[in-house]
């Protein structure tokens, strides 16, 4: 009862927002949701418009996990501070998400100016993949301040497999895409022959504009070598996908998510070697204690030989007992004279009583009532 009421289980139903069905956040979410299951844990996912929902969901307490892209929350410089102004903190970095930059013919190699009069998707109202794309064409000038811009291009609300499949039917021009490798929508991208990829000329001054990207490269034949896919290196700007939980979130249930995010991430990538992640590097939000611990010791000791139950169980019940052991130590230790001052109280008190008995009867002859009444008080003594 006491483990109950100072250290509740950690509930067995978790919320996570995801985002689109066909995208890699919701195909990560699903790896995740595996593991939790094997766990004892119903991980029930959400599915959203991308990453500026999945942030919005989480500030509004609806959901307790959720995928966010980086560049959207604070960036702290220290990922160990505490930040009172967020009830948000980030388990890992979990994969990189490369800005993809597709077209037919457009030589953009230059820069996205010539974008210009084009019809480009740059994802669904609501994603981190438009808020990012926006960003990008400001800095060209292809957005103003007010988000307008020039006659003759159009900008659309298309995102995923659909920007993908709109682009390979030659319905418009390029799309911008932000996503992992893993993406439906990218993997069907790269794999065509005849789409291009922009190798964007500016990527090293644009990772220093803008402190949430960093320059990662596509190697030549990383695709697929027999076709010489893609035929050159090709720098990419990137950012990193957050694990980003409610800081209220369970502490064994921070570590589950660690666990399933290095079953999900922990292999190689097109842009990560084995190991890479899950990171507690370049996070946006402060990194919650638990993934500190995790990432400095590796998981707790008791999950590594028991059941996650059993090893939760046994570690509150350490942790509620230990500190009534800390108090009854001492007490333990004071128990024995307390009762050893009890019983030299009562001696004393009766002892006193005897002598005040022996001292009247030698101060005066006794008669045979006397006596008696003596004897009796002795005999109650």
């Amino acid at each position: 009862a006491l483990i109950r009421f100072l250290s509740p289980d950690p509930p067995r139903v978790v919320q996570m927002s995801t985002g689109a069905p066909d995208g890699a956040y919701h195909q990560f979410a699903l790896k995740y949701q595996r593991v939790l299951r094997d766990n004892g844990i119903t991980l029930e996912l959400q599915p959203s418009s991308g990453s500026v929902e999945n942030l919005q969901r989480l500030q509004q307490g609806r959901v307790a996990v959720g995928l966010v892209q980086g560049g959207l929350g604070p960036v702290v410089q220290d990922p160990l501070a505490d930040n009172a102004d967020t009830p948000l903190r980030t388990l890992a970095t979990v994969s990189h998400e490369p800005l993809w930059v597709f077209s037919h013919t457009l030589n953009l190699d230059g820069g996205l100016g010539a974008l210009k009069g084009r019809r480009v998707a740059v994802g669904a109202p609501g994603s981190g993949n438009r808020q990012l794309a926006m960003q990008l064409l400001a800095t060209y000038g292809l957005v103003d301040a007010q988000g307008r811009w020039p006659a003759g291009t159009e900008l659309l609300d298309l995102g995923g497999v659909a920007a993908a499949n709109a682009l390979q039917a030659q319905q418009i021009d390029a799309v911008i895409l932000v996503a992992a490798a893993q993406a439906p929508a990218v993997a069907r991208l790269l794999d065509n022959p005849n789409i291009r990829l922009a190798a964007l000329d500016h990527v090293e001054g644009l990772a220093r504009r803008f402190p949430f990207f960093q320059p990662v490269v596509l190697r030549r034949g990383a695709i697929d070598p027999a076709r010489d896919i893609p035929p050159r290196d090709i720098p990419l700007l990137s950012t990193t996908a957050n694990l980003v939980v409610q800081d209220s979130l369970h502490p064994a249930l921070g570590y589950l998510l660690l666990e399933a995010a290095r079953a999900t991430h922990a292999g190689p990538g097109l842009f990560h070697r084995q190991g890479e992640f899950p990171s507690p590097v370049g996070t946006d939000f402060p990194l919650a204690e638990e993934a500190d611990r995790y990432f400095k010791n590796g998981r707790p000791f008791l999950q590594r030989y028991l059941p996650f139950w059993v090893a939760n169980f046994v570690q509150r019940l350490v942790l509620t007992l230990l500190p009534l052991v800390a108090i009854l130590v001492p007490v333990f230790k004071f128990l024995p004279a307390l009762l050893h001052w009890k019983e030299r109280n009562r001696l004393f008190r009766r002892y006193g009583e005897l002598k005040f008995l022996e001292r009247d009867i030698d101060t005066r002859t006794l008669s045979d009532d006397e006596k008696a009444q003596a004897l009796l008080r002795l005999d109650a003594i």
